[in-house]
Order: C-alpha cells, then sequence, then structure tokens
C-alpha cells in the first residue's frame, strides 16, 4: 500500500476512534465499532494498531500533532504579537476538536495521561512564539488557561480567547474568531 494511502487510512481510523470514543468513553471503546465507523476490517485495524491500548496511545499522539500542525499553520509568517496572537486564536479554534472535555468526567485516567505528554510540548511552543524574558511564565499561565478551558468545555470562544489574551499582556482586540450561530453552539 502506498505511503500516501496508508497514511490516510490511519488518519480516518484515528478520526473514527474520536467518534466512538465521544459516544461512549474509554471503557466502552470496543474495536469493533472502531473498525465499523472507519470503514476497515479488523484484521486492518489491529495492523496498523495492534491492541486497544495501541490505538488509544495513537490517538493521543494524533491529536497533538494536529495541534501541533495547526499551531505552525497559524503562525506561518507571523512574529511577535500578531504571530502570539494568532497562537492564541488556534487554541481557541482547536477546542472543540479535542477530545478532552469530552472525557473529563468518565475518563479521568485517560485525561490525566494526555496531559502529562502534551502539556510539556504546548509549553514549549507557546514559550517559542512568546520569546522574550516572561516567557516561561506566561507560557505556562496560558497552557493552564487553555487546559481548563479544554476539559471543562468552554461555552464562549470569545471570553476564551480573552483571557488568553490577557493572559499573553495583549491588548484586548475584537475577536478573530468565526462567528458561530447560536442553534451550533
Amino acid at each position: 500500500m502506498p505511503i500516501e494511502a496508508d497514511s490516510s487510512l490511519r488518519r480516518r481510523i484515528l478520526d473514527a476512534t474520536f467518534t466512538v470514543l465521544a459516544r461512549g468513553g474509554r471503557r466502552r471503546l470496543r474495536l469493533s465499532d472502531v473498525a465499523a465507523e472507519a470503514q476497515v476490517s479488523r484484521p486492518t485495524l489491529y495492523r496498523h494498531f495492534g491492541s486497544k491500548e495501541g490505538l488509544l496511545e495513537a490517538f493521543g499522539l494524533y491529536e497533538q500533532d494536529n495541534f501541533d500542525a495547526g499551531i505552525a499553520a497559524a503562525i506561518a509568517g507571523l512574529s511577535g504579537p500578531d504571530g502570539l496572537d494568532a497562537a492564541l486564536a488556534f487554541i481557541v479554534e482547536f477546542q472543540p476538536s479535542s477530545s478532552l472535555h469530552l472525557f473529563a468526567e468518565i475518563e479521568p485516567d485517560h485525561v490525566l495521561h494526555q496531559m502529562k505528554r502534551a502539556l510539556p510540548t504546548m509549553h514549549r511552543s507557546i514559550a517559542k512564539i512568546i520569546r522574550d524574558e516572561h516567557s516561561d511564565i506566561a507560557a505556562a499561565a496560558l497552557v493552564r488557561i487553555a487546559v481548563s478551558h479544554y476539559m471543562l468545555g468552554s461555552g464562549d470562544p470569545d471570553q476564551f480567547l480573552a483571557e488568553l489574551r490577557h493572559a499573553a499582556g495583549l491588548e484586548p482586540r475584537r475577536s478573530r474568531l468565526p462567528r458561530r450561530n447560536a442553534a451550533a453552539s
């Protein structure tokens, strides 16, 4: 199988994992449900991930990779406050696609495992964007605000962004976030 097709299949399985996890959590996750959602056979799923634990570990890394790629794309060609503001807007926009708010109550062990792995990576990414003498402290505050919103499922993206901007020392400004209609919220 060509590498691109293999990668596409892997993404499809990992996206299906999110859907199945959202319906019932980690404890109720059955590989047969993921295979059905991804429209692949169970042997294909096992060939790529080996086990339920392997699939869940790959899923956590997949979410982290998506976050990292999104941050990089958001700040491409930007620097200083504009780059930081674009990164903060991306953090808010990424929140609905994160699994953390789905699992905070029903799968706290999964969330803690994911956070243990993701927090240092997020911290380093944000600190590199800030680049001043207090970047480490500011990055720590920003990551903690973001994680609390990710885990609790923030209801107001504009408020979330305002909190991040304030913690980063950016001037308040009109939201850069796309407007969601009330029915979609």
